[in-house]
């Protein structure tokens, strides 16, 4: 692989860790494969070279990501407060993994931006605006995990990762990747990718548990959303899903059950990108999807204050779920002139 890590700061982060005896790591609220995968890819790495290392996260991680090896010995914020703080305020060194500005963070921010402990950023999303000693911002790297994996083996540490840790890099390689079909245009990820299967990650095993099983409730919710609040603009190559709190309700809604909806909209021919809105308690959560480079993030961006990656991206609304639809719809043909000139007809039926 080429190497694209800047040599310093490789030996400074080594410095560090060497130095460091009780190492926290740390991702964003609602934490998905990919914050899930680069903590506990370090923690197990960090482990096998004798370290004190924990995984604090903001809220529980989706059932989906339960199977991975150290899941249950992740410290959950809105469960274990106390604990938490106590395991922060201890630490010599954070490793601020998958988010790029503090806020990412939700009421864990102030916990981790407070503490006195040395702070890295480890990430691949645009404009980190962190207060951090030392900065590894990849916005074109496929995922953190992969970012994490370039990382271990520039340190020299890649004999050291196990099976347990290559698992865990997979895993957030896998669903930051939709199983290698987006953001994985630089062929040296299938290195990547050689590599922790060569020690011992199961990809097969991976795929069944984060991106094909779902439980009855949440497959039935997904049926729900496709059939009844999928809704298709022919002339912007558009598709929205919006969820209500109802209906999450009655379908028994839990974290993880609408993981990938947003996806499968980009199956029709001829719509380049997807947004799919769920009403949580007290906010709208927005994920966005496209394909063939429509820039999606820009959608988030100017519309919610969002962000993310040029093809997928994110935000929060704080509104009402009819009003953060009608604010896309309304917007909708601002965005045009960045869909190719020349497109495949849509075969949808109104």
């Amino acid at each position: 692989m080429r190497n694209i890590l800047n040599p310093e700061d490789i030996r400074q982060l080594k410095k560090l860790l060497k130095e460091s005896r009780r190492i926290v790591m740390t991702c964003h609220v609602h934490p998905d494969g990919d914050a899930v995968g680069s903590t506990l890819g370090w923690w197990h790495l960090l482990k096998c070279l004798g370290k004190e290392a924990a995984v604090v996260v903001p809220d529980r991680i989706p059932k989906s990501l339960n199977f991975l090896p150290g899941s249950s010995d992740i410290a959950v914020y809105t469960r274990h407060d106390p604990y938490c703080q106590r395991l922060v305020g201890e630490a010599d060194l954070i490793l601020c993994c998958d988010f790029n500005e503090p806020g990412r963070q939700d009421h864990l921010a102030p916990l981790i931006q407070e503490s006195k402990a040395v702070k890295v950023l480890i990430d691949h999303h645009e404009d980190p605006s962190m207060d951090c000693s030392l900065i590894f911002s990849f916005p074109k790297m496929s995922s953190t995990c992969e970012l994490v994996f370039r990382i271990i083996a520039a340190l020299g540490y890649y004999t050291e990762l196990d099976k347990s840790g290559a698992t865990c890099l997979l895993a957030g390689l896998i669903t930051d990747t939709q199983n290698f079909t987006v953001n994985c245009a630089d062929p040296e990820i299938y290195e990547v990718l050689t590599a922790l299967m060569e020690k011992g990650a199961d990809k097969t095993k991976i795929v069944d548990e984060c991106v094909k099983a779902c439980s009855y409730e949440s497959l039935k919710l997904k049926a729900f959303a496709l059939s009844e609040r999928l809704e298709i603009f022919p002339e912007h190559r558009a598709a929205l899903i919006t969820l209500s709190k109802d209906d999450l309700t009655r379908f028994h809604y839990e974290k993880g059950d609408t993981e990938g909806l947003v996806n499968q909209p980009l199956n029709i021919r001829g719509i380049m990108y997807s947004i799919f809105m769920r009403e949580d308690a007290d906010q709208i959560k927005i994920s966005a999807r496209s394909k063939d480079g429509f820039e999606v993030s820009r959608i988030c961006k100017d519309l919610y204050g969002g962000g993310g990656h040029l093809q997928a991206a994110g935000a929060e609304f704080k509104g009402s779920l009819e009003d953060c639809r009608k604010k896309l719809v309304d917007s909708m043909s601002r965005y045009d002139r960045m869909l190719p000139s020349k497109m495949e007809k849509i075969d949808w039926r109104k």
